[in-house]
């Protein structure tokens, strides 16, 4: 009886010992799992964090590139105003230099006339001349007939003195005459030199006028092409600015599906807190899935060490065992998001032409008989700043 309850007394002190032990095995399990989350959770973070700082970047670029093209629209409508007057000006120059080119055709008409006048004048000047000359000459030569012929011939004093005052009103209409001519002649004379200042005046002006023409169309021409360039820096700055608001509306993508993520992976990390693990001797695995989880390893871990091959295989079984996961290979490899291959068609693509080496298929072979080189961790992926686990190869495991 004795010995009996000494047996008694040590069966249930290692009753005790198993409990306590399971009770701190679960403990173990549940801060593993916490910190696995936590990990995950972290790294959403960390990533959510990387995605707003460069879309805050994104977002101060778009608005100095908006106040650039607000600063280059103003300053060309400005240049516009400027363009838009010079248009104006050098279409006054424009109606001026025509009206100046009818006047100077008008006064070429004008000195065209006045030298066809002078001409006919000066005609007119020789014969008159002539005429006067050979009047002049008669009466020279006649004098003295003409005298002896009125002293003897005339009936009276008063005939002579009549026939006197018939030659001195003769003499007087040949003298007045001459002066006409004479003046009309000065008076053609001047016209014909005030036309010619008068047309040296407006060929000078027309001159002026051409150059101001020409200096406007330069200043038009060079306001333009300054236009021009403003208009091709602003549609730069727009396609910029609309490239920049695209990647802003991809990086608010990416946010909200970061956000999303995070917020998952929160609800996942309070589940798996209070979630229970099976062991791998609960888990009945199907045919074909070393076959999936082997060709799974290759495109995740192909070129990996074996260690990374087997952390790989690890994870996978260990989301079969996790509560919180599918509990079948085929469903958590096929959870929607979760391994790239499966998203890209390499895994599918593996499965096909059986890519999956010896190394892949024996890694698969340790995970389904529950070994794990990186404790309860669910997920990998490539090293990021701010995320800590274990490093095998080119992963880290958390």
């Amino acid at each position: 009886m004795k010995k009996t309850g000494v047996r008694g007394k040590v069966t249930k002190q290692l009753g005790m010992l198993f409990s306590l032990t399971a009770s701190l095995m679960a403990v173990i399990v549940l801060a593993l799992s916490m910190s696995i989350f936590s990990y995950a959770t972290e790294t959403t973070k960390k990533q959510l964090q990387d995605a707003k700082e460069k879309k805050s970047r994104s977002q101060n670029e778009l608005n100095s590139t908006k106040e650039n093209i607000a600063e280059m629209n103003e300053e060309k409508s400005s240049l516009q105003g400027q363009l838009d007057t010079l248009n104006t000006q050098l279409s006054e120059v424009s109606n001026n230099l025509e009206q100046i080119e009818e006047q100077i055709g008008s006064k070429e008409n004008e000195i065209e006339n006045t030298l066809a006048e002078l001409e006919a004048a000066r005609q007119t000047e020789e014969q008159q001349y002539e005429s006067m000359k050979k009047r002049v000459q008669y009466i020279y030569e006649q004098q003295n007939f003409m005298l002896i012929d009125m002293l003897f011939n005339f009936g009276s004093f008063a005939d002579f003195l009549n026939q006197n005052q018939y030659i001195e009103k003769l003499s007087e209409y040949d003298r007045k005459k001459f002066l006409e001519y004479i003046q009309t002649r000065e008076y053609i004379e001047e016209k014909e030199a005030t036309l010619e200042v008068e047309k040296v005046q407006l060929d000078e002006y027309h001159t002026k006028q051409q150059a101001e023409q020409s200096r406007v169309s330069g200043l038009v021409s060079q306001t333009s092409g300054t236009i021009k360039q403003y208009a091709n820096d602003i549609s730069d700055a727009q396609s910029k600015a609309e490239e920049l608001e695209a990647q802003i509306k991809a990086q608010d993508e990416d946010i909200k599906k970061l956000e999303e993520k995070l917020a998952e992976e929160m609800r996942l990390s309070k589940l798996a807190a209070s979630s229970a693990w099976r062991d791998i001797s609960e888990v009945s695995f199907a045919e074909g899935d070393r076959y999936l989880l082997a060709n799974l390893i290759y495109c995740e871990a192909g070129a990996e060490p074996y260690e990374g091959k087997v952390a790989v295989g690890a994870v996978v079984i260990n989301r079969v065992l996790s509560s919180v996961y599918p509990d079948t290979v085929v469903g958590v490899i096929y959870q929607n998001r979760q391994f790239s291959p499966v998203a890209s068609g390499r895994l599918a693509l593996a499965l096909a032409e059986g890519k999956a080496t010896e190394s892949c298929f024996q890694a698969a072979d340790e995970a389904m008989k529950g070994y794990s080189n990186v404790g309860n961790c669910v997920y990998f992926r490539t090293p990021i700043p701010g995320l800590s686990g274990r490093n095998i190869g080119g992963h880290v495991f958390y």
